[in-house]
């Protein structure tokens, strides 16, 4: 799956290459242990995205302190697109419905995380889901401050408490669609 990735930019290919030198350096990719054993571990972030007008659905997680996906730690042995799917019905409520019927990643980043259980590093595959504003969702995690969708004009405007690869994710998955989910037109 990542392999297959086409970057967006140069700091996708960066996390591309370093996600497949630690895939080839190890097979224990799952956290087996909370917070962060063994560090770096996989992530499946889910976004929702309602095609009709860009916007997205995210979640104010309170220990990461940020506007985030849904989404979270890959169980062992479980595809990370299952992972995606999972999480956002535990968290959300909804089933999910990938933008990609391959169900691939569409995005991959290497972060360091933040908040309360800072000072590990994930892995992220982000997959892009469709959704609609108005669908009904409910906060099944108890991990989340809020959830709301957020407009491309909002997320423009940045609250500066989005994932830093965020915007990124956003101007790639806009690329070749008939929404426009950053900027203008």
């Amino acid at each position: 799956m990542v392999t297959a990735l086409e970057p967006v930019d140069d700091l996708e290919a960066a996390d591309r290459l370093r996600t497949l030198q630690w895939l080839a350096s190890t097979d224990d990719i799952w956290r087996r242990a909370k917070p962060a054993t063994p560090s770096p571990h996989l992530v499946s972030y889910a976004v929702v995205v309602d095609p009709t007008d860009g916007s997205v659905l995210l979640v104010d997680h309170v220990k990461a302190g940020r506007w985030l996906p849904t989404g979270g730690h890959v169980e062992i042995d479980e595809h990370p697109a299952d992972a995606a799917a999972r999480e956002v019905g535990e968290e959300l409520g909804i089933g999910a419905v990938f933008n990609d019927p391959e169900r691939r990643p569409a995005f991959v980043t290497v972060s360091e995380t933040v908040g309360a259980c800072g000072g590990h590093v994930d892995v992220s595959l982000w997959f892009a889901l469709e959704g609609w504003r108005g669908m009904p969702v409910v906060d099944g995690s108890g991990e989340f401050a809020g959830v709301r969708w957020w407009t491309p004009a909002e997320i423009a405007g940045g609250c500066g408490r989005f994932d830093p690869g965020f915007e990124r994710f956003l101007a790639k998955i806009a690329v070749g669609t008939d929404v426009r989910v950053l900027g203008e037109g």
